[in-house]
């Protein structure tokens, strides 16, 4: 499944500095959808390439990473175990700054 992954708010800095990744991504094998909770793992393992503690936390985001599927906050589209589709754009922002 391709998909467009965008990184902002300092989040860009665990994947080398690359703001937007266009990848491909396929369902776990049994699976016919790939959900949010398998993508996060794909990200952790293929893109985040220092302190994967700043993106994750368990099975989720950090608390203060905003996460939009097709500029709707994920939340209302059903959090970790929304399905993706072809050609999702998914962004992260953190929303978390240091003083």
């Amino acid at each position: 499944m391709h998909l467009t992954l965008e990184f902002g708010g300092g989040l860009e800095l665990l994947c080398q500095s690359i703001k937007i990744h266009s990848v491909d991504v396929d369902p776990k094998p049994g699976e016919d959808k790939l959900l949010m909770r398998d993508l996060l793992s794909w990200v952790k393992s293929n893109l985040i390439k220092e302190r994967p503690e700043m993106f994750m936390k368990g099975d989720s985001v950090r608390p203060g990473v905003l996460v939009l599927i097709n500029d709707c906050d994920w939340e209302l589209c059903g959090g970790i175990e929304t399905a993706l589709e072809e050609k999702d754009v998914v962004v992260f922002i953190s929303t978390l700054h240091g003083g």
